[in-house]
């Protein structure tokens, strides 16, 4: 057999055999359908989750995982999505591995006493950008302040207009926001009367409100 044969024969065994390899896939997965039911996605801590230590974007997206399991091995209150731990703080350290449960997670810890709102703030969700930013160096966001820029879509020929929206502002819970992009997040913030209509408004007309930590 000729070189040119040669290579012609390996390529079509090579197709054969991915072809065979993805029937016995398909039929392997509809095998588990049949014998023990529908599958269900589950969360699945990829990395340690420290107890006491809430769970920010960046976590999510590295530390967590998705697999598919039968509905009838899911255990109850198994989250689906990195999504829905976002905010919420492990009461135990969940080991790698180990399935994310509801039952493992609280909401984050109201501010203390001397960190409540000041008189004239009043906590107001806001849809913002640069969610990730403020956790980069490991620091913990919910209780801390940040700024809030404002990005206004550009006014005919000009470049739009970016200035400081709310400054110091407390940053009272970070939750998943929107379609989910990334650094996308509802930020419940302590804001003045003013500081909330300015940032309810923008939300209308700006190109972005990015959260900065300070």
């Amino acid at each position: 057999m000729s070189r040119r044969g040669r290579a012609v024969a390996f390529l079509l065994a090579a197709t054969l055999a991915a072809a065979a390899a993805a029937a016995i896939a398909d039929g392997y997965g509809d095998s588990v359908v049949r014998g023990y039911g529908e599958l269900r996605p589950v969360l699945i801590a990829a990395g340690e989750l420290q107890a006491g230590t809430a769970i920010d974007p960046r976590v999510a997206a590295e530390d967590m995982e998705v697999r598919r399991v039968p509905i009838r091995f899911a255990p109850p209150g198994a989250l689906a999505s990195p999504r829905e731990a976002v905010g919420l703080t492990p009461t135990v350290a969940i080991p790698r591995g180990s399935y994310v449960l509801a039952t493992l997670l609280r909401t984050a810890q109201p501010p203390r006493a001397d960190g409540a709102l000041a008189r004239g703030r009043r906590p107001v969700e806001i849809l913002v950008e640069g969610a990730g930013a403020l956790s980069a160096f490991g620091a913990q966001p919910v209780g801390s302040r940040v700024d809030v820029v404002v990005t206004a879509e550009p006014s005919g020929s000009g470049d739009g207009r970016t200035y400081v929206a709310a400054s110091a502002v407390p940053l009272l819970a970070l939750t998943p926001g929107g379609e989910g992009g990334q650094g996308e997040a509802t930020a419940t913030l302590g804001l003045t009367r003013p500081q909330a209509l300015r940032l309810i408004a923008a939300q209308s007309f700006a190109r972005s409100v990015t959260v900065i930590p300070r």
